[in-house]
């Protein structure tokens, strides 16, 4: 029994590592969530000069089978060069950026609002905590450049400030 587990675990590992060859990824990410329902998240990247393009895929998978999942790729992060965006507020961290406390509530910032240092801009899930990510300065919202529940990756730029 053991060897027909360690084979399916061989030949998801060499489709994942297929999947990446052929599709020019640099990184993927596979975490199973035990419970009621099993469910196989998968995480897929690909670096590129200035940006990172990140897909992010829950999948519902029975406990015996694992199978390689295809992911539709996120749409892609502005195409400003961050190195050029003057005032950037950039991610701290790797996570998934949400523009209000909760569903259907207000957003913490819109275009145009002034906020004072400290004031929080938005927040990042980060393994399922959520962290403030405060105005390094006072100043005046002139765009918000990522989407409400889209994934971030370390440095990119969510918010510009003037």
């Amino acid at each position: 029994m053991g060897d027909k587990k360690q084979n399916t675990d061989v030949d998801f590992i060499t489709a994942l590592a297929e999947l990446l060859r052929s599709n020019d990824l640099t990184e993927i990410e596979v975490m199973r969530e035990f419970g009621k329902d099993d469910v196989l998240n998968v995480r897929v990247a690909r670096q590129m000069q200035a940006a990172t393009v990140v897909a992010t895929a829950p999948i519902a998978a029975p406990v015996a089978a694992a199978a390689p999942a295809a992911a539709t790729p996120a749409p892609a992060a502005p195409s400003d060069d961050p190195a050029q965006l003057v005032g950037a507020v950039n991610s701290p961290m790797v996570g998934t950026a949400y523009l209000s406390a909760e569903p259907g509530a207000d957003a913490f910032v819109k275009v145009g609002d002034t906020v004072k240092e400290g004031q929080t801009l938005l927040i990042i899930e980060a393994m399922k905590t959520m962290n403030q990510i405060p105005a390094p300065k006072s100043g005046k919202v002139t765009r918000i450049l990522v989407d409400d529940g889209a994934p971030v990756e370390f440095g990119d730029p969510l918010i510009i400030l003037e």
